[in-house]
């Protein structure tokens, strides 16, 4: 009977356990779910705020690509303006030196005909006064040996020479000038590439010519193609990558130059050659023995307002607009080589006609 008893007392026991084990059960169930939705809803927010940051980085990378275009085109913008106005300037005080010059060239030049016929009338009548008169008076011939009148003959010849070649090369140093700044030409014309280089170098001659730094000038030698063809171009604009390209090879022997420590048979030199390529198209060299290009600034050299020169020397726009007449104005290509300490080649490759 008592075994009975506790069989019942230790069943009711056990029910107890197991409705409190059934509780925490189903109160552990309950928890996991809860667990489970905060975690799904976590997740949630999670994903959503993952994808919002994903879209606000790209938006964020798409402005700063917007903001990188723009800077660009900005930097551009404002170095073609920059670039304009100067050579706008440089044209019309090109064009007014050039005017103001050529009016008393023309007038010398003009009138040295009629000063040497006027000369060489005197000359003829004083031949005359000594064929009939062979025996001046002394105040006269006194006067004769003064002035020298044998050798005033003779040099007066050489005299109007020497200035009929000065008027000439001024007058071609105007005719220089006038061809170098046709810069507001809006067309394509066909165009002798050597005048263009040519009357470049006129307007560099000073600068290659001795100074007391460099005694001996800077050597240039041109190697023209002789059958190489006009092309089809805007003259003016090329000339200014001419001038940009001769005066950055002009500076770099000068640097050298002042630096010393070149070999006595050292002659600074800049080469110009031109010859039409196996593509049919212009091909220009413009070389250099100068210091070269490093290599650490050579990815640069053709970027916007980038210059090794000091301040005030150098706008770094020189390379950046030549390239972009080259290539935009011309479809042409502007690339260099450069070896530190022996020289620098800049190569410019122009179509003869665009189609």
């Amino acid at each position: 009977m008592n075994e009975s008893i506790d069989d019942q007392h230790r069943l009711k026991e056990l029910e107890k356990t197991v409705r409190i084990l059934q509780k925490k059960l189903q109160r552990s169930e309950v928890d996991r779910t809860e667990l489970e939705n905060a975690s799904e809803l976590r997740e949630s927010v999670l994903k959503t705020v993952i994808r919002d940051l994903e879209k606000s980085h790209t938006i964020l990378q798409d402005r700063g690509q917007a903001l990188e275009t723009a800077l660009s085109d900005l930097k551009t913008l404002q170095m073609k303006l920059v670039e304009s106005e100067k050579m706008s300037a440089l044209g019309i005080m090109v064009a007014g030196i050039a005017h103001e010059i050529n009016n008393p060239v023309s007038f010398i030049y003009g009138n040295l005909d009629c000063a040497n016929d006027y000369l060489q009338s005197l000359l003829g009548l004083i031949q005359l006064y000594q064929i009939h008169y062979p025996e001046p008076i002394a105040t006269i011939q006194a006067e004769i040996e003064s002035i020298d009148l044998d050798f005033l003959k003779q040099d007066s010849k050489n005299l109007f020479q020497s200035m009929r070649v000065g008027a000439e090369r001024i007058s071609e140093i105007v005719t220089s000038l006038r061809t170098f700044s046709r810069l507001d030409e809006s067309d394509f014309k066909m165009a002798d590439i050597h005048k263009g280089l040519d009357s470049t170098i006129t307007i560099l001659n000073t600068r290659l010519k001795p100074t007391p730094v460099n005694p001996e000038g800077i050597k240039l030698i041109r190697d023209y193609g002789i059958t190489l063809p006009c092309i089809n171009c805007y003259p003016g604009p090329l000339n200014q990558v001419f001038m940009n390209i001769l005066v950055n090879a002009i500076d770099a022997l000068d640097e050298l130059v002042e630096q010393g420590g070149m070999p006595e048979s050292f002659v600074p030199t800049i080469c110009i050659s031109t010859e039409l390529s196996p593509l049919n198209k212009v091909l220009i060299r413009i070389s250099d023995n100068g210091l070269g290009i490093p290599d650490n600034i050579k990815d640069k050299l053709f970027d916007p307002f980038f210059t090794t020169k000091p301040v005030g020397q150098g706008t770094g726009l020189g390379l950046a607009i030549s390239y972009q007449i080259v290539t935009e104005k011309h479809q042409g290509r502007l690339w260099y080589d450069s070896i530190p300490g022996q020289g620098t080649v800049f190569s410019l490759e122009l179509p003869i006609d665009q189609a």
